[in-house]
């Protein structure tokens, strides 16, 4: 018990990078460490969730036990990311993928849902144009990215990318080998190519294939959403 009250003293008193490297050791304490866990999420329902609350809220979505599964009903029904869309878009099955870790199913459904954006016409050709991009509503990329962002430990997202890309003086042909899209001269080839799991490169996800295409991810980049970033 000394052990498991030295751990929780340390997840409470340190950093989010300590804090994410602590979840999986508190899971494994079982109902003591849940609780902490489950004190902390109740703490943080108020706040913007951060890359903690979401490793966190990971943790119990993975975790088969009916007292979690009834937490996470009653207090986080619809996850800990607000899926807020001016065109009610449905994201619920995006942020279940995220919570399951499943990327390469977040990947494919997130280009569903920029299709679902840009309109009927995009939903049956299965991709963009980059005009379509620049009609997208701050409210929902912004949804999209923060889902991303939260459930990856701050890995991945358009967010993450585009602060690579602006990092390396807006070029993508040094953005590609940075984020893992390209080797040399040599196009990383979908989907066996890519790192489906949080060992890629950061800015590695999302891809959606397509948007290796220079002029949707430039006009995603450029969209009002990130105005407050720049």
């Amino acid at each position: 018990m000394e052990d498991t009250s030295d751990l929780i003293d340390q997840f409470l008193s340190k950093s989010d990078k300590k804090q994410l490297e602590l979840i999986p050791q508190l899971i494994s304490k079982g109902e003591a460490g849940y609780n902490v866990l489950m004190e902390f999420l109740l703490s943080r329902r108020s706040q913007p969730a951060n890359i903690v609350v979401g490793k966190a809220y990971q943790a119990f979505y993975q975790t088969n036990t009916p007292k979690i599964q009834e937490f996470l009903q009653t207090y986080f029904p619809r996850g800990v990311v607000p899926l807020k869309s001016e065109r009610n878009i449905d994201y619920q099955p995006l942020q279940q993928l995220l919570a399951q870790q499943d990327f390469q199913g977040a990947d494919i459904v997130t280009l569903q849902k920029l299709c679902e954006l840009a309109g009927e016409a995009a939903l049956k050709r299965k991709w963009l144009y980059f005009t379509e991009v620049e009609n997208f509503p701050v409210t929902d990329l912004y949804t999209l990215d923060r889902l991303w962002f939260i459930y990856s430990e701050g890995k991945f997202g358009f967010s993450v990318q585009r602060q690579i890309w602006l990092s390396v003086g807006r070029d993508f042909a040094m953005l590609w080998p940075k984020i893992g899209w390209k080797t040399g001269n040599n196009w990383t080839r979908y989907p066996k190519e890519f790192t489906w799991d949080l060992s890629a490169p950061k800015g590695h996800l999302p891809l959606s294939n397509q948007l290796r295409g220079v002029r949707v991810l430039a006009s995603i980049f450029a969209h009002p959403v990130w105005a407050s970033e720049s």
